[in-house]
């Protein structure tokens, strides 16, 4: 009895690592294209970081996150992170800016 874990263990865990790489990269495919098609303007408005720095944090973290193949490594996580701070914390700005409502 060398190993108490199933014969499926490998398959098992291969299928769940892929369904969060492929949740990662969707996550961070949706931020970075909602913040290419924000106006500049808008982040200086709100006070946060530029447009462009956004864009190049989420955009390089997917593009490192998809050729490593790993949700779970230290650029998927961080490309989730900024992801998940932009979509939670800036797009709900930037949409009280473009109603015209104000941050009320």
């Amino acid at each position: 009895m060398a190993s108490s874990a199933p014969i499926f263990y490998d398959d098992v865990l291969r299928v769940v690592q892929l369904l969060i790489l492929l949740i990662a990269l969707i996550l961070e495919t949706v931020a970075f294209v909602h913040c290419l098609t924000q106006r500049g303007a808008a982040f200086q408005a709100l006070g946060t970081l530029p447009k462009g720095a956004w864009a190049a944090i989420i955009g390089i973290c997917a593009l490192l996150t998809y050729w490593g193949s790993s949700a779970l490594g230290i650029f998927g996580l961080i490309g989730i992170a900024a992801a998940l701070i932009y979509l939670l914390d800036v797009r709900p700005g930037l949409r009280d800016i473009a109603d015209g409502k104000g941050f009320w």
